[in-house]
């Protein structure tokens, strides 16, 4: 199948929307500064990055803030500074603050015109509110960790994924996946046989960041180096090479 053959897109949100690694380093890196501990942005990213997973599969029915200010914590544990409340909540209620990458609502403003327009993401639902305020587009269905009690690389987003796609009336091989993270979302698509796309956000840049590396198998049928290529790829406007 080409691109242009789906009737619908789901999307990751984070790493793949909006530029969650900007978002995190925001807090995490002036609290490094206070703390005096002397380490760079991509190995407290690093860290956080292993630290979130962890949290988010040890309390999957934990709301999106928790998780981030736990994860903060255990962090600053492994760095062998402790990480207080306050600053473990201005983490926790940073995600509106959080910016979209620059191409994000622009692609996704021209995406809409032509698909049904998902979202399975790892947030809550109040959260997910300030983002959609900065990628300014109405999806047609909105899949929370919230909504379905845990969080990927879980699969319960993709099993209600399902279910959202035959309420919309879409054909399920006519689905396709959306996302930065393999190890939150490649992996979890493979392993369902949904066809996926891989938007390459760091391919400039070594190392995992706040994404961990994948531990299972995974795939995606395209790759592109960010959401305004894969919109022109999707549109037939270039092609993908």
């Amino acid at each position: 199948m080409e691109i242009s053959d789906f009737e619908a897109l789901s999307f990751d949100c984070y790493g793949t929307l909006i530029d969650w690694e900007s978002g995190i380093a925001a807090v995490l890196s002036p609290w490094a500064s206070e703390v005096g501990l002397d380490v760079d942005r991509d190995r407290l990213l690093t860290a956080y990055g292993r630290c979130e997973a962890r949290v988010a599969w040890d309390q999957p029915t934990a709301l999106y803030p928790a998780v981030l200010a736990q994860s903060f914590r255990e962090t600053g544990t492994e760095f062998g500074h402790e990480v207080d409340d306050e600053w473990a909540e201005r983490l926790g209620s940073s995600v509106p603050d959080w910016p979209a990458f620059p191409d994000s609502a622009g692609a996704l403003a021209r995406l809409s015109e032509r698909f049904q327009l998902i979202i399975v993401s790892n947030v809550d639902r109040a959260s997910f509110a300030g983002s959609n305020a900065r990628l300014g587009v109405e999806f047609d269905a909105i899949i929370t960790a919230e909504d379905v009690g845990g969080y990927k690389p879980r699969l319960n987003h993709f099993e209600r994924l399902d279910e959202v796609v035959a309420e919309l009336g879409v054909p399920r091989q006519r689905l396709l996946h959306v996302a930065q993270s393999l190890f939150h979302d490649h992996g979890p698509a493979k392993r369902l046989g949904l066809p996926s796309v891989w938007i390459n956000r760091r391919r400039t840049r070594p190392g995992w960041g706040a994404t961990p590396q994948p531990d299972v198998d995974y795939s995606y049928q395209w790759e592109f180096p960010s959401m305004a290529t894969f919109a022109d790829a999707a549109l037939g406007r270039v092609d993908e090479s």
